[in-house]
């Protein structure tokens, strides 16, 4: 039976509409190899339950921005709504006892650090690295992810010695979209020098590229797969732009067969790294068909799964694992047991 038929037969999928070549692309290119195991992630940056998974009740690794809800550029697609359910850690000392804390209340594994950035789209993280060292030495088994924005290979390399393990950028791949979207004057190549610095260092590198980035359009995302294809990165994640963020009129919504056509490409242009789907992206059943083609695309992780996720994976024949952890993290094997034993509880 083909993958077509089998999504007709799944409850949360039966008002779905499917494109069926692209389908049976997917199919294809699944032909002759075995199943790639997949990812659901669920970390506790928000609530999460279907009625296939379950969420973390403990609080294992949450978000800080270390300026609150503050951002100095306010682009088009975000204005500075993503930064509001993150905790805020305004200065070092704040992230030390807030991470403490959660050690001992909540038995934290790990945490992202983020913030809003100037109007160079660059955060100042220096004054806390000397936090992140210490929170390292004390718990050495800590995951801690960094969104970096824009830097140099100093920078960079100052993030490594701190310890931090994971660091995540967006790549974006047309001037126009940095421009109007972003309203930077900063060129395509500033993005690329980053990742550069980034991937010159022992830190694991996963950048993000916004699929419809440019006003909900299909613009640059070929340009900064190509980036991405460049460097040595430990993962890519690919995220849907969600128009409720922006002023309405603004953004489109990209039609869920054009972001499966990015999957599919992203898959064939990185064979041998991770690609995830991360958190952002439009709800109800456009996040089901576009989780749904995930799947079946190949990609290696998806980040808080919608309602039949489960069910799509088991019909591909595609074996999963659930990580209460940014799905950016990879995670050793000690610490993913210590993970399933803290939510198990």
């Amino acid at each position: 039976m083909a993958w077509i038929d089998y999504l007709a037969d799944i409850e949360d999928l039966e008002d779905a509409e499917f494109d069926a070549s692209l389908i049976a692309r997917f199919e294809d290119a699944a032909a002759g190899r075995a199943p790639r195991p997949i990812r659901f992630s669920t970390p506790t940056f928000k609530e999460y339950e279907t009625t296939e998974l379950k969420g973390c009740g403990k609080n294992s690794f949450p978000a800080f921005s270390i300026t609150a809800a503050a951002c100095g550029l306010n682009c088009d697609h975000c204005q500075k709504k993503i930064l509001e359910p993150m905790i805020p850690a305004t200065n070092p000392e704040m992230l030390d006892s807030k991470v403490r804390h959660l050690v001992e209340t909540q038995e934290l594994n790990g945490f992202l650090l983020s913030g809003g950035s100037n109007k160079r789209n660059e955060i100042n993280y220096l004054r806390y690295l000397p936090i992140v060292e210490g929170l390292k030495r004390d718990y050495p088994d800590m995951r801690i992810a960094v969104h970096s924005a824009l830097m140099k290979e100093q920078q960079a390399k100052a993030m490594e010695s701190a310890g931090v393990d994971t660091v995540m950028m967006d790549v974006i791949g047309a001037n126009e979209t940095i421009e109007q979207v972003y309203k930077l004057k900063r060129p395509v190549e500033d993005f690329e020098e980053t990742l550069a610095a980034l991937c010159s260092t022992t830190m694991e590198v996963t950048p993000h590229i916004v699929i419809g980035l440019h006003y909900g359009r299909i613009l640059g995302e070929a340009n900064a797969l190509d980036i991405v294809s460049r460097y040595p990165v430990t993962a890519l994640v690919l995220v849907v732009i969600m128009p409720f963020y922006a002023k309405p009129g603004t953004f489109v919504t990209p039609q869920t067969s054009d972001v499966g056509r990015i999957f599919l490409e992203a898959r064939e242009r990185l064979p041998d790294q991770q690609v995830l789907l991360g958190c952002a992206r439009p709800p109800g059943m456009h996040k089901r068909v576009t989780d749904a083609y995930a799947i079946m695309a190949g990609l290696d992780g998806i980040a808080f799964p919608a309602e039949g996720a489960v069910s799509v994976a088991h019909a591909v024949g595609r074996p999963f694992e659930q990580a209460h952890s940014c799905c950016s993290i990879k995670l050793g094997g000690d610490l993913r047991a210590r993970l399933a034993q803290t939510c198990a509880a």
